[in-house]
């Protein structure tokens, strides 16, 4: 039996179409479904194996950065997604997606899914898009079923407001319980998988720790700010004429780690 997915559309989205061919690629089916129609319940998330939520600019990004979107989704399908969640399937929001997440309160979730954003992704400190190749370093130990078997890799971002930020006064506090439960996924780096410490362009937008994807509590849910369906084949590289490289992307392998956890839950 095939893999469901569920990749969520609304104004502004614009990665829908790469994520569902990512997702097909494994032989699953992918349904792009517009927001409305999971707020009307003429389509139920409990029918999907896991969830996507893609990167754009929905509804113009206005007021903030996944604000609305993550407003609609937070009030409107937490009870569905906190039972989602609860039944153990993955959930996956990339760039806009993460900040959906966020505005959302689904992350960092650190006592459970929140009411109002524990955190925020802010204004790149170039005060400017950032369109750019980045390296990133897999700094969790395990709980990420999205990561597992990942190290160093290589994938673009596009976006003005990507910067972690913390709660003003409760940054080290809240960074530790990260640490602790586990929740820190990746960080921006160097090719040589050394740290960014928040050197540009390397850190592309001033990320608290160099932070660019955390996951919950439970591992089943990550956020991250580069985009691993730009990053699926090699042939999408800037560089891949002259290195020879081709087959998948580093993008390929969290997809992967998706589904494969996905087919363990059926």
């Amino acid at each position: 039996m095939a893999l469901e997915f569920c990749i969520f559309r609304a104004p502004g989205t614009n990665c829908d179409a790469e994520t569902k061919h990512a997702l097909e690629y494994f032989g699953c089916r992918a349904r792009v479904v517009h927001i409305n129609k999971l707020i009307s319940g003429e389509v139920k998330l409990s029918s999907f194996d896991g969830i996507v939520i893609p990167g754009g600019f929905s509804y113009g990004d206005h007021i903030r950065s996944g604000a609305i979107l993550g407003k609609m989704v937070g009030e409107r399908l937490k009870d569905q997604l906190k039972e989602f969640s609860e039944n153990g399937k993955p959930i996956l929001g990339i760039c806009n997606g993460f900040q959906v997440l966020v505005e959302a309160g689904l992350l960092p979730a650190f006592r459970g899914f929140s009411d109002v954003p524990e955190a925020a992704l802010g204004k790149n400190l170039s005060n400017r898009f950032e369109d750019r190749w980045i390296y990133l370093r897999n700094d969790n130990k395990g709980k990420c079923v999205f990561t597992r078997g990942l190290e160093i890799l290589r994938m673009p971002v596009n976006h003005g407001e990507g910067k972690l930020i913390l709660p003003q006064g409760e940054e080290e506090k809240l960074y530790r319980q990260l640490l602790e439960n586990d929740q820190v996924v990746f960080r921006y780096a160097k090719a040589d998988g050394t740290l960014a410490l928040g050197e540009y362009p390397a850190n592309p937008n001033g990320s608290f720790r160099d932070i660019a994807g955390i996951c919950d509590p439970r591992g089943t849910i990550l956020g991250m700010m580069p985009h691993p369906e730009k990053a699926f084949h090699r042939i999408t590289y800037p560089d891949w004429t002259r290195t020879g490289l081709e087959g998948v992307g580093d993008g390929y392998w969290i997809f992967k780690n998706m589904v494969d956890y996905a087919m363990t839950l059926i």
